[in-house]
């Protein structure tokens, strides 16, 4: 561990909001997004890859799964509280709302007196402490975009953080991004290079929200965003802003932003894509990248770039019938499965309809656990046996 001053400014940009202070550089609070299905048809439909949208589902973690009941020391907590986010690994971070009541032992060390930057809700994460013995020293919070990354396309992020006053001020914030989930079994600190990173110790004097911000060009096709300290504490900066600091650092977390920066990159094409697909009578096709939250039959935002390809098959192709049909893995009661499945595959229709495509044109029905295309014994065989297909009835 390395104790610095807080330094000038490097590549990273950081910006301090205050109603006050001339030297603003955001003053507008960026609006929550409720993500709905008129949501995405304005957002992912047929000009979904020319957008500067921020593809981040929940920015400013205002959508709630399930009502909170109080502070939780297990990192499911954070994912089961806080709809499309989670934690990445069994560390736990905090989430910080008029529903959630701090325990006043935390209350007592300033945890939770910090104001959303905006909306009523904000996330915490220890960011360091290893070295000091701090369990669960390094969190963080994890979610799927809501379009995969383009390769060679220019992206910007931005954050915004607000330090626990009593805590360490580091370096090193920043986001990195993921082809596939990250969920580890352990609380351990994940060691990448994120994409955009703070270099410099991010200060948040009098409680003051700080931008933290940077661009990147998509070298692969990500599909989930991790924020976090990517470093571990020997390769971590750290300075104590005050002479009674706790041994470990603390940000809290608001408004996380990822959009395009233009010229946009057209998106790739694959040869197994949806639009590619003859359309057969009796030929079964696969939705791929159709995600549902755990064990229901809500839509998850990634969906919607799948769906609207979907919606404009069924546009181009005015009397084209088809019969969605919902899989399941094997694991739950059979009955259950199968009426979690039927459920799923009338979202799916009734998407379809909310965007005038004709009842007459849509069936569906459940298939449960009883037609798998992998084993059930295995992680990888379950994923691809919990699947979404439609057969084409009339063409």
């Amino acid at each position: 561990m390395v104790l610095l001053k807080p330094p000038t400014f490097g590549k990273v940009r950081f910006d301090m909001q205050t109603p006050i202070i001339s030297f603003v550089f955001t003053s507008i609070a960026h609006k929550k997004v409720a993500f709905s299905v008129i949501f995405f048809l304005t957002i992912y439909g047929s000009t979904a890859q020319k957008t500067t949208t921020n593809i981040v589902p929940n920015p400013g973690f205002e959508r709630f799964s399930a009502s909170p009941i109080g502070w939780s020391y297990k990192g499911a907590f954070f994912g089961d509280v806080v709809k499309y986010w989670f934690s990445a690994t069994t560390a736990s971070p905090d989430i910080y709302g008029p529903a959630i009541h701090v325990p006043m032992d935390w209350a007592e060390k300033g945890f939770g007196q910090q104001k959303p930057r905006s909306g009523k809700n904000m996330a915490g994460l220890t960011l360091f402490g290893c070295t000091n013995g701090k369990p669960h020293c390094r969190e963080f919070v994890e979610i799927q975009l809501a379009e995969p990354l383009v390769i060679g396309q220019a992206y910007y992020v931005e954050f915004w953080v607000s330090h626990l006053e009593k805590s360490l001020q580091i370096n090193n914030l920043g986001a990195y991004f993921s082809i596939s989930e990250i969920k580890r079994q352990t609380d351990e600190v994940l060691i990448r290079e994120a994409q955009v990173s703070a270099k410099d110790i991010v200060p948040a004097p009098n409680g003051k929200w700080v931008k933290v911000s940077g661009q990147f060009v998509a070298k692969y096709e990500a599909e989930y965003m991790v924020i976090g300290n990517f470093k571990d504490d020997f390769n971590t900066l750290s300075v104590a802003p005050r002479e009674d600091c706790f041994n470990y650092a603390y940000y809290y977390v608001d408004d996380v932003l990822v959009k395009k920066i233009p010229p946009f990159k057209p998106v790739p094409v694959k040869p197994d894509d949806l639009t590619k697909q003859k359309l057969e009578p009796g030929k079964i096709i696969q939705l791929k990248n159709i995600y549902f939250e755990f064990d229901k039959d809500e839509l998850m935002p990634r969906s919607f770039v799948e769906l609207n390809k979907l919606l404009k098959i069924m546009q181009d192709n005015p009397r084209l019938v088809i019969e969605i049909m919902g899989h399941t893995d094997a694991l739950g009661e059979d009955d259950y499965n199968l009426d979690l499945s039927r459920r799923r595959a009338e979202s799916v229709l009734q998407f379809l309809f909310e965007n005038k495509i004709s009842k007459s044109r849509l069936l569906s029905h459940g298939e449960g656990e009883g037609k798998p295309i992998a084993s059930n014994e295995t992680d990888e065989g379950r994923a691809q046996n919990r699947r979404v297909e439609f057969i084409v009835v009339k063409k």
